[in-house]
């Protein structure tokens, strides 16, 4: 019955995570944290945070890591292949759409009127992690000024470094974690 459950999760993931790993963030809270609680949000975002530094899609690598914690190598591939199926299906169908009838402005129209659907997912993704590393729980709490200072600090100075020198990410990533690892050691 896991298995069933792992496959159709996924597959409603891959089904609906139109606009990429980002716009998934979302789907997979809702399906593993809320629907089944196979991970507290303190795992989903850990499991979040590796998909993103492992290389490949996002969903698939959180598909991968959630199957073996809930129900080990099997379970990885069951949800691997409900993240993945429905995905190729669909881009199948739209290339072929997409290749005959590419010069219709209804095509164009309907793509651009899904931009703002994707960036309010991505959105949505991003702040429900922010308030998760600032608060250590998924919703704001009664008293919002009850946050994490050095999450805080390390968040603003990322981003500062991001936004005034604009170096690979990767490597902000990994100094926000070296730092992390350091001041919370000392604190």
């Amino acid at each position: 019955m896991i298995f069933l459950e792992l496959f159709w999760s996924f597959f409603q993931i891959g089904l609906f995570s139109i606009g990429g790993g980002y716009a998934a963030m979302p789907l997979i809270q809702n399906q593993v944290v809320d629907i089944h609680p196979w991970l507290s949000m303190a795992q989903f975002a850990d499991i979040m945070a590796i998909a993103e530094m492992t290389p490949g899609p996002i969903a698939i690598n959180a598909a991968t890591f959630v199957g073996i914690r809930v129900a080990g190598l099997a379970g990885a591939v069951v949800a691997t292949v409900g993240c993945v199926v429905p995905s190729c299906g669909i881009v199948m169908a739209l290339a072929y759409v997409y290749h005959r009838f590419r010069g219709l402005s209804v095509v164009q129209g309907i793509l651009a009127a899904m931009r703002p659907a994707m960036v309010a997912m991505i959105g949505s993704a991003g702040l429900s992690l922010l308030i998760m590393a600032v608060y250590g729980q998924r919703n704001l709490p009664d008293d919002p000024l009850s946050f994490d200072g050095v999450a805080v600090a390390i968040f603003l100075a990322a981003f500062f470094v991001l936004r005034r020198w604009k170096p690979n990410p990767i490597w902000v990533m990994a100094g926000s974690g070296a730092l992390g690892v350091i001041l919370y050691a000392i604190l």
